[in-house]
């Protein structure tokens, strides 16, 4: 059995988890704020912002350094 260390800080994260925890701690409004992205300005759900991001890799990686600096 072999045990493989990732490098990856979001390794085993969900994009899903990441949204979830982020919308939790700092709210739609602040997020917005922070990246100005429509589905976190005009009525945002969770699974609206999932499809865009999954859809769109810059708006992805934002949200996933915004989570990365609040995490680390």
């Amino acid at each position: 059995m072999t045990v493989q260390n990732s490098s990856d800080p979001l390794h085993g994260i969900t994009l899903k988890t990441i949204l979830s925890e982020l919308v939790s701690q700092f709210g739609w409004e602040e997020m917005a704020k922070t990246i100005d992205i429509r589905c976190f300005t005009h009525e945002p759900s969770i699974s609206s912002s999932l499809k865009f991001l999954r859809r769109t890799p810059w708006a992805r990686d934002k949200v996933e350094e915004m989570y990365l600096r609040w995490k680390m």
